[in-house]
């Protein structure tokens, strides 16, 4: 039954956002798989698939009236920011809900294009907000690691944000950093060098 929901909603996205047929993106698989760079026209034509699906998803939801900006993240992947709208719901708690729109869009965009693109979905911003914070977060708390000559451990987090503090404290001769914990409750850990 779950299913049959799924491929009803992902029918209903695709008939109002006029999506592409799948074998129109072979080319551009054997391309991305191959690692050629894609052309811009490559990239237009994921980006507008991917668009077109966050519509018809935000659309479920009543939010008919967002815009919606791409841009090319650090690493290579389409990044897609929501805004202009009552979204506040869409991010959830600590970007939980976001997380799962993300992972739905990126689902029905690989599908339809038969291999994995990188797709980030962001609203009002909220991602880069957090990456700062969680920046932040790390190097006060190395600070204060140092500053102890012990260890600092840190509230459970989801794994891209554990990642964040690692990538933001790897430069840091001053202290080391390790995960431990099981899920939900997986959390960093940073070490003063002695």
């Amino acid at each position: 039954m779950a299913e049959d929901v799924q491929m009803d909603s992902s029918e209903l996205i695709e008939e109002q956002n006029g999506v592409e047929n799948a074998d129109e993106f072979v080319s551009i698989r054997e391309h991305y798989e191959a690692g050629v760079a894609l052309t811009d026209d490559e990239m237009d034509r994921i980006a507008d698939l991917a668009v077109g699906y966050l519509k018809g998803i935000l659309s479920l939801f009543g939010e008919d009236r967002c815009s919606i900006d791409e841009y090319d993240g650090e690493d290579g992947e389409l990044i897609l920011d929501v805004s202009d709208g009552d979204l506040a719901v869409l991010i959830g708690r600590h970007g939980r809900t976001l997380d799962a729109l993300q992972m739905v869009l990126t689902s029905l965009l690989s599908s339809k294009i038969k291999f994995y693109y990188p797709v980030t979905v962001d609203i009002e911003s909220y991602k880069s907000r957090r990456k700062q914070k969680l920046e932040d977060i790390a190097l006060s708390s190395a600070a204060r690691a140092k500053q102890r000559g012990g260890k600092v451990t840190l509230a459970p987090m989801n794994a891209y944000e554990r990642r964040l503090i690692h990538l933001a404290l790897r430069d840091d001769s001053g202290v080391i950093t390790h995960s431990e914990g099981e899920e939900p409750e997986r959390r960093v850990v940073i070490t003063a060098v002695r």
